[in-house]
């Protein structure tokens, strides 16, 4: 079990930017691959990017591509988020996620899950 702690989320204008950083602890193995998804009130759980480490590939969901930039460290089990040109539909709690299974934009494929932390943005 990998335990996964996020940070950096707080409230902003839209148009500015956030950076989210997760922590990843415990577990037998390094994580290859980590993810960020968000959810909305009411909303379904929304892949947002993910990053393979030991290719150096990484994937964004539609919505974000262009605006988002995933990074990592697979030797520390660290992964973060730059968010710019927020909008205020990227109004969400934003979860980090590891040991993947399956596809990267489905949430059932991940096994371990940080508790988020919440990004707002205001027009």
């Amino acid at each position: 079990q990998v335990q996964l702690v996020e940070s950096g989320g707080g409230s902003v204008q839209a148009g500015g930017s956030l950076r989210l950083s997760c922590a990843a602890s415990g577990g037998r193995l390094l994580n290859r691959f980590m993810a960020w998804f968000r959810q909305a009130p009411g909303k379904e759980r929304e892949a947002v990017a993910a990053i393979n480490f030991g290719t150096s590939t990484t994937w964004y969901g539609i919505s974000v591509k262009g605006r988002f930039n995933i990074s990592g460290n697979a030797a520390n089990n660290t992964v973060n988020l730059q968010m710019n040109s927020l909008k205020p539909e990227d109004t969400a709690m934003y979860y980090c996620a590891a040991g993947l299974s399956g596809a990267w934009d489905s949430a059932a494929a991940w096994r371990d899950w940080g508790r988020g932390t919440q990004v707002t943005v205001s027009s």
